[in-house]
């Protein structure tokens, strides 16, 4: 489905292109995820409206350092990329439901074409969206809901300038390496010789601050992670008690990453309707854990192997002063 709005005095366009994953979809992966021994809901789903409302204000939490440390970063070398890139960039956002970052990159760029948005909550991303078209007059703004580690067809953008794929907020941690080798590869691949992309890379530090980054004192985070059974129950008519369950979050310094999870707090069935009639049975002991997320942090030295191996050619990084995170500049090879 495609929305496309134009006017006769104004060159860019709007467009809504949706290949978003339907009930079917998210049932099938609950029921595949939580009926063997290792339980576990694929991270894609925690963004539905208000899975993206609760990241909004986890994105705020003084504990939560990523989301401001990577603003201060950008705002400080947004200049140094609009000079490398040139004129008419088109900006390929992934994970672009909020643009309040891209907003920091579309002001610095000189004549930008095009900024495509690519999200799986539907909702969020066409309101940013049109927020975005209409607050940039002479900006094409193509969003895109879909799923942007499947393969998918990227909208037509005006003009010929460079690409330029954003993926900032650390969310290449939510993958293992060798998928975010992967990933990284495929995107090297779409968008093409001699285009580059800008990734934020949150970096490995003590687990006293990246603890309570994901598991904050007002709880935010554990109702984030919570909203996946409660999207269950609204969505798909399964019967979890949301209040059965504790979010935990851990650090595990010998692999690098943020282990997120749902803990049982008692023996419990949970019941998810089938898609043909009758319920799939989901039973849980006390303390056993459903996995709801990793997040991976990078030394940066390490993040730049992983993307040479993806394809790229790292040439560029900053950081913020206290070392907490990074943003990379990725190119791929000339034509």
């Amino acid at each position: 489905m495609m929305l496309d709005v134009a006017c006769a005095y104004r060159p860019s366009r709007l467009e809504f292109h949706d290949f978003g994953p339907d009930l079917g979809d998210f049932r099938q992966a609950l029921i595949d995820g939580l009926s063997g021994p290792d339980k576990a809901i694929p991270c894609r789903f925690l963004y539905d409206a208000r899975g993206s409302a609760l990241f909004e204000k986890i994105c705020k939490l003084p504990e939560y350092y990523p989301t401001r440390t990577e603003l201060g970063i950008l705002r400080a070398i947004a200049p140094h990329i609009a000079e490398r890139l040139g004129q008419g960039v088109q900006m390929i956002e992934l994970g672009g439901v909020s643009s309040l970052k891209a907003r920091i990159l579309l002001d610095a760029l000189d004549e930008p074409n095009a900024y495509i948005p690519v999200d799986i909550s539907r909702d969020h991303l066409r309101a940013s969206a049109e927020a975005l078209y209409a607050e940039k007059s002479g900006l094409s703004v193509l969003a895109v809901c879909a799923d942007y580690t499947q393969p998918f067809e990227l909208p037509t953008a005006p003009g010929s300038g460079p690409r330029m794929g954003f993926f900032p907020g650390s969310t290449i941690g939510n993958l293992r390496p060798d998928e975010a080798i992967a990933f990284l590869a495929s995107w090297a691949d779409r968008l093409g010789p001699g285009s580059v992309m800008v990734v934020g890379v949150d970096l490995r530090k003590d687990s006293a601050i990246l603890e309570p980054a994901y598991d904050d004192a007002q709880g935010v985070t554990a109702a984030f992670s919570k909203n996946l059974l409660v999207r269950a129950n609204r969505e798909l008519g399964a019967d979890f008690d949301p209040d059965a369950f504790s979010h935990r979050a851990r650090y595990d310094a010998a692999s690098g990453r943020i282990e997120i999870h749902l803990e049982s707090l008692a023996d419990q069935t949970a019941h998810i309707p089938g898609k043909d009639g009758g319920d799939v049975a989901i039973p849980l002991a006390q303390g056993e854990r459903i996995h709801v997320e990793d997040s991976y942090k990078y030394s940066l030295e390490g993040f730049k192997t992983l993307a040479r191996a993806a394809g790229f050619r790292p040439t560029a990084h900053w950081t913020d002063d206290n070392q907490l995170f990074s943003v990379h500049y990725l190119e791929t090879a000339s034509a």
